[in-house]
């Protein structure tokens, strides 16, 4: 898992890389200009910041997640190397929103409103994802924030549990994709029967013109 993102504004000149979920107990350490932050009891790597990050990568022109070439995380494991890290960053262009379909949607044991539903989401995969979406339901067509997707409010996506029940991923709906004119209000995105396939990645593009005003 690579998780990167930059905010100039908030942060300056830092790159934020997250592999893993936070942990309650962290260890930190800055060697230079990077600073590494690991699990104390399993000594894996959680993140790094990347401190006057464009000496190394040249001017970032983003402002929230950055979509790292293989190039880039090349450059970033020298600088780890360089810094006496372990260049442990490992390229992850696996796409992370991806449209799906609810095979089922089965209540809660424990909750009276949880769906726990089984989702396909392409080449065979389905996902066991839990749902609080009140127009949640089988045989819809929805878009999937798998494990590691980023959401435009910053949020990320890890593998949970929703009252005992195992999740793995999010069921979205427009308002938290942040699309133009999306209804303010819970309730999964139901894409069109025809709108893409199962498992293509979602269409950004294409979604802005999904509501209209």
């Amino acid at each position: 898992m690579l998780i990167t993102s930059y905010n100039p504004t908030e942060l300056g000149d830092t790159l934020i890389a997250i592999l893993r979920p936070d942990t309650a107990d962290q260890k930190i350490e800055t060697h230079q200009n990077v600073t590494r932050i690991s699990d104390t009891a399993t000594g894996e790597t959680l993140g790094y910041n990347f401190f006057e990050v464009s000496k190394t990568l040249g001017k970032l022109d983003v402002n929230g997640q950055v979509k790292l070439t293989e190039t880039q995380v090349d450059q970033l494991n020298k600088l780890l190397t360089a810094t006496n890290f372990e260049p442990d960053l490992v390229l992850d262009t696996a796409d992370k929103f991806v449209v799906g379909y609810v095979e089922s949607a089965e209540a809660h044991p424990k909750s009276d409103h949880l769906l726990v539903t089984k989702t396909q989401v392409g080449e065979g995969e389905s996902l066991q994802i839990v749902s609080g979406s009140p127009n949640m339901q089988a045989d819809i067509l929805v878009v999937v924030a798998k494990v590691g997707a980023m959401m435009p409010d910053g949020l990320i996506i890890w593998p949970g549990e929703l009252r005992g029940i195992e999740s793995d991923g999010m069921i979205v709906s427009g308002r938290e994709l942040q699309l133009p004119n999306a209804p303010q209000r819970p309730g999964a995105l139901i894409l069109p029967a025809d709108y893409q396939k199962v498992g293509e990645p979602f269409d950004f593009d294409r979604a802005q013109g999904l509501f209209t005003a």
